[in-house]
């Protein structure tokens, strides 16, 4: 009998820093319509140079400009609630269709992506949990309350995520609002890697943002994120 490990899966990574809102949303965006091609997972870390909210793709803008003093505020490419961004740890991750994550049913791709932030964590010394149902506390609000299989720590929320599977790909995006604790992000980057080695042995490689990729998030960002018109469409 072999009882040889598996062979490593091919996955991409890439951390792109600090970034306006409406350029995030559009490079998540771009890898999706790109993963076809790329044919691997990727998994993407940023952040904001400036404090922004982004929304759910089906929310009222009406909605979130009354709930919400935070500008600019940027329809996201996916779904769930509002989400306050400033010193958030924001990850996307991409799958193109012939991979097993994206036929799985959404419910249980957002609790295995969580399953995958808590382990993350517990590598830090931080025991979140999966919330066992739903608590809801101001419509609309992606940390006021908590759905099921988000990461709570202490009975706090502190990941959440949205989802959209369209014919390109699935795209999953994830914020991490991490406990008041000494904790690094970039250990946690560190992190989120070696747990998704042990789970389904994933043999990292770095992807660049440029060429085809960076300009077609940039036609997105003109022709949709940054414009008023569009954010305001609901």
């Amino acid at each position: 009998m072999n009882h040889s490990a598996p062979p490593p899966s091919r996955w991409l990574v890439l951390d792109t820093g600090p970034g306006e809102a409406a350029f995030n949303m559009a490079l998540d965006e771009a890898l999706m319509e790109l993963a076809p091609r790329l044919g691997r997972p990727v998994l993407r870390f940023y952040g904001w140079t400036r404090p922004a909210a982004t929304f759910g793709y089906f929310q009222a803008h009406a909605d979130i400009a009354a709930w919400t003093k935070l500008r600019p505020l940027i329809r996201r490419p996916t779904g769930g609630g509002l989400v306050p961004h400033d010193a958030d740890w924001t990850y996307a991750l991409v799958f193109p269709p012939a991979h097993a994550w994206y036929a799985l049913p959404a419910a249980e791709s957002y609790a295995r992506v969580h399953e995958w932030v808590r382990d993350a964590f517990a590598r830090l010394g931080v025991n979140g949990e999966l919330a066992p149902c739903c608590r809801k506390t101001v419509p609309g609000q992606c940390f006021a309350g908590h759905e099921k299989s988000d990461v709570l720590w202490q009975g706090r929320k502190m990941a959440g995520a949205a989802q959209r599977r369209a014919r390109t790909g699935l795209l999953v995006q994830g914020s991490v609002q991490p406990p008041p604790l000494p904790l690094d992000r970039a250990a946690w980057q560190t992190a989120m890697r070696e747990a998704a080695v042990e789970r389904w042995c994933a043999g990292w490689e770095e992807l660049a943002v440029a060429g085809e990729l960076r300009a077609r998030a940039e036609r997105l960002v003109v022709a949709k994120y940054s414009r008023a018109d569009y954010n305001a469409r609901r």
